[in-house]
């Protein structure tokens, strides 16, 4: 038995819709935004004096998320003619022309600003503050310096180092020691996730016109170099959150183990370079900052 008109007419059109929905969210990279909310829930509950502010946490996570996936999208309308140069990037909605740029703007544009706003209204002008800083380093500075300098990967471990001290003084109201700790380990943590991301993908971001450092190091010494300096400092910075009592004795240990072999991939990476050397990295990066926050978030339920 065949549908009547009508009916196929109204699935046609729920099944555009859930096409049109999907490619919204993936204009906001859902992954990244994501890693942003866990980093923000993170500094929120070290942060937190007593039981923990449910009401507040959601705020924060909901304005955190809106500004974060609203800078994303905003970040895609301004590289837009770059992505379309790069295999990796050119099936994004832009420049495969599922969005048009106009509507991406908007798009970017209402997000933005209805996350700042929930986060100054309903969790405190400091942690709307903050993010909107995150966003003009963002957008502002780190989105174009990719184009001219290598020197972008310093000002784009900024906005990718404060979404915990966003939660932090969401939960505080105030800058302590514990929320600069947090975002050393962040800064650090991005140079060499960062530099082996493209280092990875140098020959694609060359032809997207991106001046990122592998791109502009022939022999990719002075990248290995950057990348086993800040792995060193960053096994440094992982230890200072027990210095200053922030966290204890187990999540010492734990850091200590992480940032050590964290570090033995960079040097393994930088000594013997090759391409799965490289991956591994990447790899170590991104088992790092999970197990890390966890254990600062652990040692603190339990002590």
């Amino acid at each position: 038995m065949s549908m009547a008109p009508n009916s196929v007419a109204t699935a046609a059109r729920s099944e555009t819709r859930r096409v049109e929905l999907s490619v919204w969210l993936e204009l906001t990279k859902p992954r990244l935004a994501a890693m942003v909310l866990v980093t923000t829930a993170a500094g929120f509950y070290l942060a937190a004096r007593g039981p923990v502010d449910f009401w507040l946490l959601a705020a924060t996570l909901v304005g955190t998320g809106l500004s974060g996936a609203g800078s994303l999208v905003l970040n895609q309308y301004l590289e837009r003619d770059l992505d379309a140069r790069m295999e990796r990037t050119a099936a994004r909605p832009i420049p495969s022309g599922r969005v048009e740029p106009q509507d991406a703007l908007l798009f970017g544009a209402i997000l933005t600003a209805a996350g700042l706003g929930i986060l100054s209204l309903a969790a405190n002008p400091l942690a709307g503050l903050v993010t909107a800083v995150t966003v003009v380093f963002y957008l502002a500075l780190y989105t174009p310096m990719k184009r001219w300098t290598p020197l972008c990967a310093i000002v784009g471990a900024v906005p990718g180092a404060l979404p915990p001290v966003t939660g932090w003084v969401a939960a505080s109201g105030s800058f302590d020691p514990g929320a600069w700790s947090i975002f050393g380990i962040m800064f650090l943590w991005q140079l060499p996730h960062s530099l082996a991301i493209a280092k990875l993908y140098e020959e694609d971001y060359a032809r997207g016109g991106f001046k990122l450092l592998p791109v502009v190091d022939p022999d990719g010494r002075s990248t290995e170099r950057q990348i086993l300096v800040h792995s060193a400092a960053l096994l440094v910075a992982g230890l200072v959150p027990t210095v200053i009592g922030v966290a204890g004795a187990a999540y010492f240990c734990v850091a200590l183990v992480l940032g050590t072999a964290l570090l033995a991939f960079s040097a393994n990476a930088a000594l013997r370079p090759s391409k799965d050397a490289v991956r591994r990295l990447l790899f170590a990066t991104l088992v790092y900052l999970p197990i890390l926050l966890g254990a600062m978030a652990l040692d603190k339920a339990v002590s």
